[in-house]
């Protein structure tokens, strides 16, 4: 692991000083891009115009017209946190601007797949639907958006997907900021953002013809935890306008303003609400509303997000806790025999092969894309992990997932694997960090020497080489358990990286804890301080140049500070 401390520019840390942020803020900020303190403000005035992403006019005289005229307007989401707030927002937020009729179908990760098919297109004729509405899918629909039109329906696709080099669905109207010729600065606004856009812009709409005023509308702010909660889960980059979202969701979070689906998430988690972070939406309350999709039915997560019912918010929030917990025992098995195979591929001190694949029969398709996380982690190499099809008449396809590193385009990578090996990829999609694939068993063989041939080409030395970045040395006079609440506060997340620091501290004693943590007492420029290194059981040198984080545990009514330690640097 090679440690790069973020260059900090000095003009921007000073203008940032002189508005009065803090210091230690004022530093993080500048390296992290932010030229001046207007990029801060949260307040929901600067976030970027409705009117700018191309198709809100259109899409909000649809919905307009089509509740004038008491039409029935169906959601199609998808199966994950983005699509599953997203899903909530839009139904919530339409309610709230008077629509009466509205309701969602959410695909089966298993029967279904990804996106709007015909089969979805024609179950949502079925209910009696006249308005068909995608939210975080749909973009490359072609199939089910025709399926749709030939029924009839009138499309309205919201997406944040990148569009394909090919036909575009011929939806009524699309609203999607990287489709050609929108001018929406956030290109990275996930899946919930679009329709929270798509809902001011709505009521603008019912302003201008009568239905509101400014002192009578409704305030859509109440659906701000969900667009923060679907925004950091999605793990889409924190961009000035996704962090304007995300602040704003949690400043009601932490004033107990959210459904009541979302507070029980928060007991089930047992995390505080009244301090929650950008942590608290990652890692606690998304992997349960996601579990239900990887499991089950993303039915469960939608409707505990939807119910302002106590009791029945309580119920769903204790199922999706039971689900993620099963999805960690599955994952956690999952892992071990991933993690044994993808060992077998190479000898004990040797290089691992320039790309992973592992396939086992039993492993579960609703857990594959974290199981090659964790590989990919600990590897350092692009990895897929492969589960058989459990969708009727698929018995003989396997579905993979697969995780990069930086410098290797993943959905390149299969784009030309399938090139090559054209009998190898049923279908693929995704993005450079991440993609998933459908193979023929009798083919993954053969895709798994295509994706090592290609990685064999483009991966080199550099591209191998771990690299952290890092902020460098903490001063001392920072060296203080309040500065822990004042970085907490803040808003950090992918493309936004919380703060990690960097130094050489000395070792004074270690020892593990729990089998698997590494318990430390470490001098910090002579001071003492506690530390831990979580899932690590190596000992380290008397002296160590480190990677860590602030945070504070509690003991008998004091709280103390504490290094989380991420990693150890190879100098």
């Amino acid at each position: 692991m090679k440690f790069e401390t973020r260059k900090v520019p000095p003009r921007s840390q000073w203008a940032l000083e002189q508005a009065g942020v803090h210091p230690l803020l004022a530093q993080l900020y500048a390296a992290r891009g932010v030229n001046s303190p207007s990029e801060l403000d949260p307040a929901l005035t600067h976030l970027l115009p409705p009117d700018t992403m191309k198709g809100t006019r259109e899409a909000a005289a649809l919905l307009a017209d089509a509740m004038a005229a008491n039409k029935k307007l169906c959601i199609v989401a998808d199966y994950d946190c983005d699509g599953a707030t997203a899903c909530a927002v839009a139904v919530r937020g339409l309610r709230l601007l008077g629509a009466k009729r509205v309701d969602y179908i959410v695909p089966d990760r298993v029967v279904d797949g990804y996106g709007l098919t015909p089969p979805i297109s024609q179950r949502v004729k079925d209910s009696g639907a006249d308005v068909l509405i995608t939210v975080d899918n749909g973009i490359a629909s072609v199939a089910g958006v025709a399926h749709a039109k030939a029924l009839g329906l009138q499309v309205l696709v919201t997406d944040h997907h990148l569009p394909g080099t090919g036909e575009q669905p011929q939806a009524d109207v699309i609203v999607n900021p990287n489709q050609a010729g929108c001018g929406f600065e956030s290109k990275s606004i996930a899946g919930v953002g679009v329709m929270f856009y798509v809902l001011m812009a709505l009521r603008s709409e019912l302003r201008q013809r009568g239905v509101f005023d400014p002192s009578n509308q409704p305030k859509l702010d109440t659906l701000l935890p969900l667009v923060a909660l679907g925004t950091v889960a999605d793990v889409v980059r924190l961009d000035a306008n996704n962090r304007r979202l995300v602040a704003q969701g949690l400043k009601r979070v932490r004033a107990l303003a959210m459904p009541a689906g979302l507070a029980r998430l928060f007991v089930a988690a047992s995390r505080k609400p009244e301090v929650a972070t950008t942590f608290d939406f990652g890692f606690a309350l998304g992997p349960r509303i996601n579990a239900a999709g990887r499991l089950a039915d993303m039915t469960v997560g939608i409707e505990c997000l939807l119910t302002d019912d106590e009791a029945r918010a309580q119920e769903l929030a204790q199922a999706l806790d039971a689900m993620n917990r099963q999805r960690r025992e599955i994952e956690g098995d999952m892992r071990e025999q991933a993690l044994d195979i993808a060992e077998s591929l190479f000898d004990e001190g040797d290089e691992p092969p320039p790309a992973i694949c592992v396939f086992d029969p039993d492993f579960h398709e609703g857990v594959v894309g974290i199981v090659a996380s964790r590989i990919k982690d600990k590897l350092h190499r692009p990895t897929f992990v492969f589960a058989p099809s459990s969708a009727p008449g698929k018995e003989h396809e396997l579905k993979g997932s697969g995780r990069s590193i930086p410098g290797f385009h993943l959905r390149d990578a299969l784009d030309l694997v399938a090139k090559r090996y054209p009998h190898a990829i049923l279908k693929f999609g995704g993005h450079a960090m991440a993609a998933g694939c459908t193979v023929a068993e009798e083919f993954f063989d053969e895709f798994e020497q295509g994706l090592n041939e290609v990685a064999q080409e483009w991966l080199d030395e550099a591209t191998l080489q771990r690299r952290l970045e890092t902020d460098g040395p903490l001063p001392a006079q920072y060296r203080r358990v309040d500065l822990v609440d004042t970085l907490h506060k803040e808003v950090w997340g992918q493309g936004f990286a919380p703060p990690t620091f960097s130094e050489v501290v000395e070792v004074v004693s270690q020892r593990l804890v729990g089998e698997k943590h590494l318990q430390l007492k470490l001098k910090h420029q002579g001071e003492p301080i506690d530390g831990i290194w979580f899932n690590h059981t190596e000992p380290l040198p008397a002296k160590a140049h480190i990677a860590f984080r602030l945070d504070a545990d509690e003991w008998n009514g004091q709280r103390r500070l504490k290094f989380f330690v991420d990693a150890i640097a190879q100098d």
